[in-house]
């Protein structure tokens, strides 16, 4: 107990060692121990912060005896040692991480305090025999945990670049650019001009002091996107224009940052400034992030997709995801760079996959920061002795290294910010978010230790910047941010980027389309292509019918539904959107339920059915329809082509009607009709409401004017008018809403009826009276998008 309570800073036998513990609300300090003001949920506050703290140090005081014990039996590398200094980093790690994001700071930094209390700056200083004995110095030891963290800069890179959005680059363009340029110049400046000046006692080799100098230049010039992009997210700012313009201008300065860093590298290992192998090391970089971009692009896409569609392993996209980083990075350091701008890229090209789900993304992120980012940042701190800082001229050059490295980001980041068009405000929030150097400076401090660049008191100075820069940024962040009015024009594009957020059409990802040979299935190809060209979205067409391989091999292949498909995209491609889709063949091998069983496995979250027979007597659709939509839980959108439909199932235009009634699965129906209408690029778009007057609260609508009608009537231009579809609204009073809607086909244009609709629970696939009534009766065309779950009430709605 003695031991432990030294660890918590507190005497052996004093009150607050001595506290009680409650059931129901966990250790508590007794009765007066804490200053009176600090009472209910303060006290809560206080030991909550505590509480991780209190484990974690005692896991350190258990796990330290055993491992002196093991220490103390071999000299050799040790297992076990390894195990126990896991062990110690993660508890340590994520215990501290967890304090500090509970006080609004990163958790990085938490990791980065775990490492330096591990090491010589406490634990070695307190109990010098124990945190020997647990991190030994021996090489062999050191180079199996050293082995794990060198992968995990691989994986912390990878994350870095599947957190990287190119798109948001290119939307602010030209003001990022000029913005990071201007912010990466006068700060490196500055490092550089340290770094000439530095002390020979500081440098381990005086003679490459130019390497060191630029080591010391990219150190305090490159901000840490991960620690901003996280402040940002937090403050709800990441969509507001300056917040898109500091993430950008963060990514671009990583971007270039590992760069530098490779052409660094390059420099090291030659030692001089050998002109040759730095324009082989620029010029490999340049073609390897040409050919990256280009052939890779499309090259990791479809490896993902190939591994999700095909391989039945467990996880085996992040397999795939794991080869391709190991594969860049070797390139990276075949060209002579270092190995994390293969890694790098390699997160950007993953990030950018169309079909990269949540669930992957989920699966990834949790190994990294739950397991290598703690070892990782843990090792960099052990590897820095606060200790040295004692020295007064150590601590006068690691105050001037932090006030270099901020007045030089802070001012460089500022005038850029001018440069670029902003206002002083936002220039002076694009400024503090910027001074945050966090795990960036970290990483590029342990590779030019490890190569011999930078002392042991050197990089000791920059984590100590690094941290210091990185837990002011947060709160000189918040303030700059909340202080940023919202112009009209930012706050309708929020809005609108709300709406999307929450929409159907905006979040669909990978397409299914399941088609036979019919005319049905050529209307069904088209739509189907007109929905995925809206986003670029790839899509699979699974030909189920008995003459799909015949078609497979050339029969009517100017009408297949892949061309029809590419065809339809390409339409919307015209109007300036997406346009361009990647489409993949399957023929159906088997019997047709395990056909479309073995598709739903691979993440498809749209079913598009486009078959000859739709329905069949006695209000049942027809057998295969049934048998498709049975093996797939998520929405289904299923077409009954008729009318001019029939003559040209490719139509250069489309008159829809949707009938609405203010249900979530009506509204999902307008999206995608105002979503078709938008794609086809010309046509109209008619909305209709029916007030029934099957019940009570219809009347009293209707005495009351129809306001809660020509509300819904209302979201439904407000959605078109977000699109920017013209509509024509029509309300209708009637007992039975199917005959108002066919009466609203016969008198107007309309060409097709897109109903939003529930799949009713039951022993066949129902979508109630009204849709089957529409299905049946109308003489035009039919796309019926259902939910994905079906409902056990058998209310009717459209």
């Amino acid at each position: 107990m003695g031991l432990f309570s030294r660890f918590l800073l507190l005497p052996p036998n004093s009150p607050q060692a001595t506290g009680t513990r409650s059931a129901s609300r966990g250790f508590y300090p007794p009765s007066g121990t804490l200053p009176e003001q600090m009472k209910g949920e303060d006290i809560c506050m206080h030991w909550s912060l505590l509480r991780p703290v209190g484990l974690v140090l005692a896991a350190l005081v258990l796990t330290t005896i055993a491992a002196a014990a093991e220490g103390g039996k071999s000299a050799g590398p040790s297992e076990f040692l390894l195990v126990a200094q896991i062990v110690l980093l993660i508890a340590v790690g994520r215990g501290l991480g967890e304090t500090m994001q509970r006080i609004g700071q990163p958790s990085v930094i938490g990791e980065l305090l775990a490492g330096i209390l591990l090491g010589p700056s406490l634990f070695g200083w307190v109990w010098p025999d124990a945190q020997h004995a647990i991190f030994p110095k021996t090489p062999e030891q050191k180079a199996m945990i050293d082995g794990i963290a060198q992968f995990g800069i691989l994986l912390l890179l990878l994350l870095t670049g599947m957190e990287t959005d190119l798109k948001l680059v290119r939307k602010v363009g030209k003001a990022a650019i000029a913005i990071s340029i201007a912010g990466i110049l006068v700060p490196f400046a500055c490092g550089f001009a340290l770094g000439e000046f530095l002390p020979d006692a500081l440098l381990p080799n005086p003679q490459a002091r130019l390497v060191a100098s630029l080591f010391m230049g990219t150190a305090l010039s490159i901000s840490s996107v991960k620690i901003v992009a996280v402040v940002v997210r937090e403050m709800n700012f990441m969509r507001r224009n300056v917040g898109q313009i500091i993430v950008a201008t963060a990514v671009i300065d990583d971007t270039i940052g590992w760069i530098i860093i490779a052409v660094i590298f390059s420099l090291a290992s030659h030692g001089t400034l050998d002109i040759a192998s730095v324009a082989k090391a620029v010029l490999g970089t340049l073609a390897f992030l040409a050919i990256s971009f280009t052939i890779g692009r499309k090259l990791v896409s479809q490896l993902i997709r190939w591994a999700n569609d095909n391989l039945v392993s467990t996880a085996p996209v992040v397999t795939v995801i794991l080869l391709l980083m190991s594969v860049m990075a070797l390139i990276t350091h075949l060209i002579g760079v270092h190995t994390v701008l293969g890694a790098f890229v390699a997160g950007i090209l993953v990030g950018e996959s169309p079909i990269l789900t949540r669930q992957i993304d989920e699966r990834l992120r949790g190994l990294i920061s739950s397991f290598f980012m703690p070892v990782f940042f843990g090792l960099a701190g052990l590897s820095a002795d606060l200790t040295v800082l004692r020295d007064p001229n150590l601590l006068m050059l690691t105050g001037l290294l932090v006030v270099i490295a901020s007045v030089g980001k802070f001012g460089g980041a500022f005038v850029g910010g001018t440069l670029g068009g902003l206002n002083t405000r936002e220039s002076l929030a694009l400024a503090s978010g910027m001074n945050a150097r966090g795990s960036t400076e970290v990483i590029i401090a342990t590779i030019g230790l490890s190569i011999g660049v930078l002392s042991q008191n050197l990089f000791t100075m920059i984590v100590t910047m690094a941290i210091v820069t990185t837990m002011a940024m947060p709160p000189m962040l918040r303030a700059a941010l909340a202080k940023l009015p919202m112009n009209k024009e930012e706050q309708e594009r929020l809005e609108r980027e709300e709406f999307e957020k929450r929409g159907f059409v905006a979040n669909l990802e990978r397409p299914l389309l399941a088609v036979d040979e019919s005319v049905n299935a050529t209307f069904a190809a088209h739509i189907a292509g007109l929905i995925a060209g809206m986003r670029g979205l790839p899509i699979t067409v699974l030909h189920i019918g008995k003459r799909a391989k015949k078609r497979e091999k050339g029969s009517g292949e100017e009408e297949s539904p892949e061309v029809v498909v590419k065809k339809a995209a390409e339409t919307v491609s015209a109007h300036g959107d997406a346009g361009n889709v990647d489409v993949t063949t399957r023929v159906r091998k088997s019997g047709l339920g395990e056909a479309i069983g073995d598709e739903a496995k691979k993440g498809f979250d749209l079913l598009v059915i486009g078959v000859d027979k739709v329905t069949a007597a006695k209000d049942r659709f027809d057998r295969e329809v049934e048998d498709i939509a049975a093996k797939f839980e998520g929405p289904l959108a299923i077409l009954a082509a008729k009318g001019k439909h029939l003559k040209q199932p490719m139509p250069d235009a489309l008159n829809i009607l949707v009938p609405v009634s203010g249900s979530g699965v009506s509204k999902r129906g307008a999206e995608v009709a105002v979503a078709l209408t938008q794609a086809a690029g010309s046509g109209s778009l008619r909305v209709i409401y029916v007030a029934t007057t099957r019940d009570k609260g219809a009347q009293r609508g209707a005495s009351r004017g129809l306001s809660q009608e020509a509300g819904i009537l209302k979201d439904a231009s407000d959605l078109a008018a977000r699109y920017e579809v013209d509509i024509t609204t029509t309300l209708r009073v009637n007992r039975a809403p199917e005959a108002a809607i066919l009466r609203e086909i016969e008198t107007t244009d309309v060409d097709l009826v897109v109903m939003g609709v529930d799949r009713i629970q039951g022993d066949h696939l129902s979508f109630g009276g009204v849709a089957d009534a529409v299905l049946r009766q109308a003489k035009v065309s039919v796309l019926l998008v259902s939910s994905g779950e079906a409902r056990q009430t058998s209310t009717e709605k459209a």
